[in-house]
């Protein structure tokens, strides 16, 4: 039964993807590497962050996630993760949009472009446990990739009574 762990994602067999590893023995973190050259604009107002292909998907237990983080190193280069640090659920595995393959997304502040080179290290990965709240009622499925997640669904507004947890399902 697999546990944890990556796989290269559906489109990226032959373009010789290496699976991540740990630098050390007692080092938290996988370091994600590009799966491609790639030009890394300089950040102005309005430049949308440059997404790095990892060409690797992973997968967890329905109870974790895995995280991806800057490098220690990755800000002393000019690259920093555009959100700090992205947050992606066990059900993006697979998923029929993009087979799971999840890619970093950077900015670039120095003042020149970066060309990020294939086998670079651009940021590292963590898997993590997570909790649920008291009265978690999260029933929908995933039906897409990147973003999916980020639309009007299926909503769920939770009250308390001195009592009890009620759970109303809005419409």
């Amino acid at each position: 039964m697999k546990v944890r762990g990556f796989e290269v994602a559906s489109g990226w067999e032959d373009k010789d993807i290496r699976l991540p590893r740990r630098s050390t023995t007692h080092a938290a973190a996988y370091d994600l590497e590009a799966a491609e050259d790639v030009v890394v604009p300089v950040f102005r107002p309005g430049v949308k962050p440059t997404m790095i292909p990892t060409g690797l998907k992973a997968y967890c237990q329905p109870d974790e996630y895995y995280m991806i983080a800057n490098r220690s190193s990755g800000a002393g280069k000019g690259l920093v993760t555009a959100n700090g640090i992205g947050i992606i659920d066990a059900d993006y595995y697979g998923n029929p949009s993009n087979d799971g393959h999840f890619q970093v997304l950077v900015f670039n502040v120095l003042d020149h472009e970066i060309t990020v080179k294939k086998g670079e290290r651009v940021a590292q990965l963590i898997f993590q446990k997570f909790l649920l709240a008291d009265g978690d009622v999260a029933g929908g499925k995933r039906k897409g990739g990147f973003g999916s997640t980020d639309t009007d669904g299926d909503a769920a507004t939770v009250s308390r009574s001195d009592e009890s947890l009620e759970v109303d399902e809005e419409e």
